[in-house]
């Protein structure tokens, strides 16, 4: 899957099930200053993003993740080492 069609599913993901409006979701969102997102939502999203891509992240990585942009760029690693 290219980066692009990773990007749109994790949008989709995040605007279906944290009800975040599609147009705030941009590579500089800062998951907690712009989009209002909690430790118990990170887990949330983590669980979701999973599920939707059907990959493993790793949970060190994701809780070192402070925008939209780092959560691409770990989807994108993880992808990658995958092919």
């Amino acid at each position: 899957m290219v980066q692009e069609e990773l990007i749109s599913k994790i949008n989709v993901t995040l605007s279906e099930e944290f009800e975040l409006p599609i147009e705030k979701l941009t590579s500089e969102a800062h998951l907690v200053d712009d989009l209002g997102l909690d430790s118990l939502d990170a887990v949330d999203m983590l669980v979701h993003i999973e599920d939707e891509l059907g990959m493993k992240l790793d949970v060190e990585k994701v809780q070192h993740a402070r925008t939209l942009g780092d959560i691409y760029k770990l989807i994108g690693e993880v992808s990658s080492d995958s092919n």
